[in-house]
């Protein structure tokens, strides 16, 4: 099964709702796919959002790298030989971590096409059924405490808050969603780097002590500031976890030998895809340290290919963050996984387990 070709699209699936955060407001994912095709007639399937602000990537820049970078230097190469272009990939070039992340997942479908295996069960096997939280954006108090109700009624039992805009009005958000689902479901707090690392113990210090208990704080200070990350990590109770300070095997070394974070939050577009993902999971149950799986903004395939992982990688990823399917309007694809508000169920077809991506405009 050799590689003959790579073909590259873009979707663009509305969301229910904007989705808003401390650093943006997105009302739609325009994400772009790549399909490869093999000599045997097989296609896998990638994907990958342009999320600049987090990664540097754009739909442009990520054409260009698997065009002119990545694209020449696989074509003609046997999928079986899954690390040499696993390795090839990564060492294309520098950075544009997402759109090698797109050409990982897709050599991914397309190995376990090969063992003829769904992919969790070919990354060593796991749950076929997995449950996501769903995330509540930043907005006016009264509209988060509605969309967290209604969230609670339609089944989710952990909820991830984001904050990040005001630290006053952060604090004031989440004792209302408190108040409105105690007991009912777990609360995360995501604040997208928006908070200094004396703000950060301020703000959980203040909820710790209103009797508010939080699952975790994701990412509260800027993901450069490892230090202001252990300042808050050496100051509260409540588990602190690493989002945009562990993009790859290296930073999160350096997070555990540092005891910067409580847990590390693994995501495909940061780590340029599985091969580094797998690795960053095996390198924190070594450690014993906890992982959680995320997303982007991203529609049902790279958000497939994340649950497959998740799944196989359960010894350290215990905490599942893929609402991104549940974000859009309408599925992207035919077949795979089934995505149903907070459950996830992985498929037993080969590979993936996609049919189609449905309203692919080819570039």
């Amino acid at each position: 099964m050799k590689i003959k070709d790579i073909k590259i699209g873009v979707i663009k699936v509305p969301l229910t709702t904007p989705f808003k955060t401390a650093i943006r407001t997105v009302d739609s994912v325009e994400d772009l796919v790549i399909i490869i095709e093999t000599d045997t007639g097989h296609l896998g399937y990638g994907e990958a959002p342009p999320t600049s602000v987090i990664t540097g990537d754009t739909l442009a820049s990520m054409q260009d790298a698997i065009n002119n970078h990545i694209k020449p230097k696989i074509l003609g190469v046997d999928i079986e030989n899954l690390n040499f272009l696993c390795e090839t990939i990564q060492s294309s070039m520098v950075n544009n971590l997402s759109a090698k992340a797109s050409v990982e997942i897709a050599i991914y479908d397309l190995w376990a096409q090969m063992l003829n295996l769904p992919l969790y069960k070919a990354l060593g096997g796991g749950e076929s059924k997995l449950t996501t939280d769903l995330t509540i954006s930043v907005d006016y108090i009264d509209k988060m405490v509605s969309d967290a109700v209604i969230a609670i009624e339609q089944g989710y039992e952990t909820l991830k808050i984001k904050v990040g805009k005001d630290i006053g009005l952060d604090i004031e958000r989440v004792k209302a969603i408190h108040a409105a689902i105690d007991g009912k479901a777990l609360i995360r707090l995501d604040a997208n780097q928006g908070w200094t690392a004396k703000q950060s113990v301020h703000a959980i210090h203040t909820l710790e002590n209103a009797g508010i208990h939080l699952e975790l704080v994701e990412q509260p200070v800027k993901g450069r500031d490892i230090q202001g990350l252990k300042y808050v990590y050496d100051r509260v109770n409540t588990p602190i976890m690493a989002d945009e300070s562990s993009f790859d095997p290296r930073q999160v070394i350096e997070l555990i030998q540092n005891q910067a974070a409580d847990i590390i939050n693994i995501k495909l577009m940061k780590t340029g895809g599985i091969s580094r993902a797998i690795h960053i999971a095996d390198i924190a149950a070594n450690f014993g340290v906890e992982c959680m799986m995320g997303c982007m903004l991203e529609s049902s395939i790279s958000v497939s290919a994340a649950a497959h992982v998740a799944s196989a990688k359960s010894t350290s990823i215990q905490k599942i963050d893929l609402d991104g399917p549940m974000l859009c309007q309408y599925p992207s694809i035919e077949g795979g996984v089934i995505f149903d508000r907070s459950d996830i169920t992985l498929n037993n077809s080969p590979g993936l387990g996609i049919k189609s991506v449905k309203d692919l405009i080819l570039i």
